[in-house]
C-alpha cells in the first residue's frame, strides 16, 4: 500500500512542484507581503534588509561550491572510482541499494555533513550505475534523508555553537557542553531510532514496476580539453601534464590539514575543503587534468550560487519585519514545562522552509526561544537540541539543501520531492513522539 501511496503521490509532485528557484523567489515575495502587513509604517525597512542580507552569506556560499567542485573533482580520480566501482559491485537487489546508500549517507552525515554533501551523492550515482533494479529517485532521496541526522553529528551547527566559549547567547544560557547537546541520551536515542526506521520506511515505498534507472547525462565533447600531439611536447604542456606540481602542491594543503588536527582544529568546511582540493591536486595525473575535471564540476553548481543570497535576504526580512518573532511566540505562548521542546520542535521546522539555514536560523530563534524556555524551568540544552531537530526535519521538504545532490547526479527537485515529503511525515512523527519522553 505505501508503495503505491508513494507512487502516486510522487507523480503529483513531479506535475505541480515548480523549479527550486521559482520556490526561492516565491518565498521572497511572501515575507515581504506578510512584512508590510506586520509593519506598514517602515515598509522601505524590509527593502533595506533584504539588500543587506542579500550579501552577509557570500563566504559560506563560496564555501559550499568549493566543497561540491572539490568533492566532484576528487570523486573522478580513477582510483577513487575504481573504490566506489568495488563497493557498488557488492550491492546485488534494490532493497540492499536503498539501505546501503542510506546507511553510508548517514555515517558521513554524522562525521560532517558537508562531507555527505558529496559522499550522499557520489554513492546515489555509483550505485545506480550498477543496478538498473534500483529506482533511482528513490535512491537520490534515500541518500538525502539522513540530511535529518546531522543535529546529532559531530558538525552539528547548534550544539557546536552553544558549546563554544563567547556564542552569541552564552550570557543567557552559559556554555553547554556536547554532553548535554549531541551525545545526551535523548539525541542518541533520537538519532538510532531515525537511523533504524527510515530504510525500512524507504524499502517499503520502493515502486514495483515503472523503475526509472540512472541514465547518465551525455557529456559534450570539448575540442580545447584536447590538446594536440604536437602541444604535448611543448615545454608548456609538459609542466600542464607532469603530476609533480600538483603532487607538491597538495602535499602543501595536506601538512596545513594535519597540523590544524595536531593543535585541535575543527572539521570544518575549511578544512574539508582544503582536504578534498588537496587529495585532487595528488590524485590527479597532472594540473591539467585536474583542472578539465574542476571544470566539468562547474556547470552542476549554478543553483547554489544563484540561490542562497535570495534565502540570505529572507532570513533579514524575517528578523526585521518581526514574522520570526510572531511564528515563534504564537507557539510557544501555548506551550507548557513538559510540551516546550515539541513546540519549540515544530516552530523550527516552519521557520527552516523560510530560512534554510541552520546558523541563520538559531541566530533568529534561539534569542527568543531560550528565554522563554528559561522561564518555565526547560533546560536550555534541550531547547537548542529541539531547535536543531526541527531544523534538520524540513530539510527534507525544502528543496535548497537537495540542490548539491541534485546536481551531481542529474535529477530535478520534483524528481525526489514525493518520496522526500513522505520521509518528512515519518521522521516529524517519530521525533516529536520521542521527544516528549526522552528530553
Amino acid at each position: 500500500m505505501l508503495n503505491r501511496m508513494a507512487g502516486r503521490f510522487s507523480k503529483l509532485v513531479e506535475r505541480y512542484l515548480p523549479d527550486a528557484f521559482v520556490i526561492a523567489v516565491l518565498m521572497t515575495l511572501f515575507v515581504f507581503v506578510v512584512g508590510f502587513f506586520m509593519k506598514p509604517q517602515a515598509p522601505m525597512e524590509l527593502f533595506q534588509s533584504f539588500g543587506d542580507g542579500f550579501w552577509v552569506y557570500l563566504a559560506f556560499t563560496m564555501q559550499m561550491v568549493l566543497l561540491l567542485m572539490t568533492g566532484m573533482t576528487l570523486a573522478s580520480v580513477p582510483a577513487v572510482g575504481r573504490l566506489l566501482e568495488a563497493l557498488a559491485s557488492k550491492i546485488k537487489t534494490a532493497n540492499q541499494a536503498y539501505v546501503v546508500t542510506f546507511l553510508i549517507s548517514s555515517l558521513a552525515y554524522y562525521i560532517n555533513w558537508g562531507l555527505a554533501v558529496v559522499v550522499g551523492a557520489i554513492m546515489a550515482r555509483e550505485v545506480g550505475r550498477r543496478n538498473k533494479n534500483a529506482h533511482f529517485p528513490l535512491l537520490v532521496a534515500a541518500a538525502y534523508t539522513p540530511t535529518v541526522l546531522y543535529t546529532a553529528g559531530l558538525s552539528s551547527s547548534i550544539g557546536l555553537t552553544v558549546a563554544t566559549k563567547g556564542h552569541f547567547l552564552e550570557k543567557i544560557m552559559g556554555v553547554i557542553p556536547t554532553s548535554e547537546t549531541i551525545f545526551h541520551p535523548g539525541t542518541i536515542i533520537i538519532f538510532f531510532a531515525l537511523l533504524i526506521t527510515i530504510p525500512i520506511f524507504i524499502v517499503l515505498m520502493a515502486p514495483k514496476k515503472d523503475i526509472i534507472p540512472y541514465n547518465p547525462p551525455v557529456k559534450k565533447a570539448d575540442i580545447e580539453d584536447t590538446p594536440s600531439e604536437k602541444a604535448v611536447d611543448a615545454p608548456a604542456a609538459r609542466l600542464e601534464n607532469t603530476p609533480f606540481l600538483g603532487i607538491i602542491t597538495g602535499l602543501i594543503g595536506l601538512v596545513y590539514v594535519v597540523y590544524g588536527f595536531v593543535n585541535g582544529k575543527d572539521l570544518d568546511l575549511n578544512m574539508i575543503n582544503m582536504l578534498f582540493l588537496s587529495l585532487g591536486l595528488i590524485l590527479h595525473r597532472s594540473l591539467f587534468q585536474y583542472a578539465k575535471a574542476f571544470k566539468e564540476a562547474a556547470g552542476a553548481i549554478s543553483p547554489i550560487i544563484l540561490q542562497f543570497p535570495f534565502y540570505a535576504g529572507i532570513i533579514a526580512v524575517l528578523g526585521s519585519s518581526g514574522l520570526a518573532e510572531a511564528i515563534i511566540n504564537g507557539m510557544t505562548s501555548v506551550a507548557s514545562k513538559d510540551t516546550f521542546d515539541i513546540f519549540t520542535y515544530w516552530t523550527a521546522g516552519l521557520v527552516n522552509i523560510l530560512a534554510p539555514s541552520g546558523g541563520g536560523q538559531w541566530a533568529l530563534q534561539g534569542p527568543l526561544q531560550v528565554p522563554a524556555g528559561i522561564q518555565l524551568g526547560v533546560n536550555p540544552a534541550i531547547t537548542a537540541m529541539a531547535v536543531g531537530w526541527g531544523d534538520a526535519w524540513t530539510n527534507l521538504i525544502q528543496p535548497f539543501w537537495a540542490l548539491p545532490i541534485l546536481s551531481v547526479v542529474g535529477l530535478h527537485i520534483r524528481h525526489i520531492m514525493g518520496y522526500c515529503i513522505l520521509l518528512s511525515v515519518w521522521v516529524g512523527l517519530i521525533t516529536t513522539v520521542l521527544m516528549f519522553f526522552v528530553y
